[in-house]
C-alpha cells in the first residue's frame, strides 16, 4: 500500500467515467455538458473499457480495496456493467448517480458484482428538484433509488448538497430517510471553491447543531472523524470538507479523471498527472508520483493566517 509524506496511505480510488450529464445542478461546476442523449460506448476524451479496468488492476496490485465510479453521470457509459464485472474481485465497487438509469440496470449493475450506491436527490418535491437540478426527471430518480434497494444494493444514500437553496429541505429528508428502510441521507457541504458563489453557501455548523438536538445517539466515524447522525432510525451524515484540516489529514483516496489523469486531491487541477498510453508501467510510475506528491489541501496547500485560508508560498508555481 502506498502512502503519502503525511502518512495518509492510499486505500480507495475514485474514477471519473465521463464529464457528460443529462443534469445540470446549478451547484455543479461542469453542469450538463457534453452528449447526453443516453448511455453510448466511451467519448473520443473518456477512457476505454480496458483503460479502466487496467488502471484498477494496477490500483490493486498496491492494496487499494474500493473503487467509486463517478461523473459527471456514470451512467451514460453503456460499458459501466462490463467495468464493474471486470474490477479485481479484491476490490469493493460503488457508484455515485443522478437515479435517472437505475430503473433500467440496477439488477445487471448488482449481478456485474456493484455493492453499493449513492443517489443525488436535493429536494423531495418535483418543482424544487427541478430548481436545483434544471430537470424534470424526478420521478425517474425515486424509481432509480427504489430498484436500487429491489436489487440489493442497500443500503441506498442520498446526497444531498447543503446550501441555501436546498438547506430548508434538510428536516423533511430527514424524515423521509428515517420513514424508508434501506435509505441513509447524505448532507454534502457546498464546495465554492468548485462551483463558485460563496453567497450560497450556509453555516454547515449550524446543521450540525441541529442534527444533535433531534439525534437519539451521535456515532463518531473513524473515517475522517465524521458524525452519524440517528433521527428516528434514520441515519444522517455529514461530509464537511471545506475549511476542515482533520478531513483532508484523513483522505485515503486518489481520483481519477475521464480522460485518464490522476490527482491527488478534488480542490486541485494543477496537480494532474498524465497516464500516457494507459499501459501498466505507465500507470504503476504516474500511481506512484501522484501518492508521493500528495498534499493535504486544508492545513498544507491551503494554511490559516489571521483566521484566514491562503495559499501556502510553498506550493505556488510548484
Amino acid at each position: 500500500m502506498l502512502e503519502d509524506g503525511f502518512g495518509r496511505e492510499v486505500t480507495g480510488v475514485r474514477v471519473s467515467l465521463t464529464d457528460r450529464c443529462n443534469f445540470d445542478c446549478v451547484y455543479c461546476h461542469n453542469e450538463g455538458l457534453g452528449d447526453t442523449r443516453g448511455p453510448m460506448e466511451p467519448a473520443d476524451d473518456e477512457m476505454s473499457t480496458d483503460d479502466v479496468v487496467r488502471f484498477l488492476e494496477v490500483a490493486a496490485e498496491f492494496d487499494v480495496d474500493s473503487v467509486k465510479f463517478t461523473g459527471g453521470e456514470p451512467m451514460l457509459r453503456e460499458d459501466l456493467e462490463e467495468i464493474v464485472h471486470r474490477t479485481p474481485d479484491s476490490m469493493e465497487t460503488s457508484l455515485t448517480t443522478n437515479g435517472t438509469f437505475l430503473p433500467e440496470r440496477a439488477d445487471a449493475l448488482a449481478d456485474a458484482g456493484l455493492e453499493r450506491v449513492n443517489v443525488s436527490q436535493d429536494a423531495l418535491s418535483p418543482e424544487a428538484f427541478a430548481e436545483v437540478t434544471k430537470s424534470t426527471a424526478y420521478e425517474d430518480v425515486l424509481e432509480g433509488v427504489d430498484a436500487a434497494l429491489d436489487a440489493g444494493l442497500a443500503p441506498v444514500k442520498l446526497n444531498m448538497v447543503v446550501f441555501e437553496q436546498t438547506a430548508g429541505y434538510v428536516p423533511e429528508m430527514v424524515d423521509h430517510v428515517a420513514e424508508n428502510d434501506g435509505l441513509q441521507l447524505q448532507l454534502i457541504e457546498y464546495m465554492p471553491e468548485l462551483a463558485g458563489r460563496p453567497d450560497w453557501a450556509v453555516d454547515i455548523e449550524r446543521v450540525h447543531g441541529w442534527l444533535e438536538e433531534q439525534a437519539d445517539r451521535v456515532e463518531r466515524r473513524e473515517m475522517h472523524g465524521r458524525n452519524r447522525y440517528f433521527v428516528d432510525g434514520g441515519m444522517v451524515e455529514i461530509v464537511d470538507p471545506v475549511g476542515n484540516a482533520d478531513f483532508c489529514a484523513n483522505c485515503h483516496r486518489v481520483r481519477v479523471t475521464h480522460e485518464g489523469y490522476l490527482k491527488g486531491c478534488l480542490n486541485r487541477n494543477d496537480d494532474l498527472k498524465s497516464m500516457g498510453e494507459m499501459s501498466k508501467p505507465e500507470i504503476r510510475e504516474a500511481f506512484r508520483d501522484t501518492v508521493a506528491e500528495r498534499v493535504p489541501y486544508y492545513g498544507e496547500y491551503m494554511v490559516q493566517e489571521d483566521g484566514e485560508w491562503v495559499f501556502n508560498e510553498e506550493y505556488i508555481g510548484a
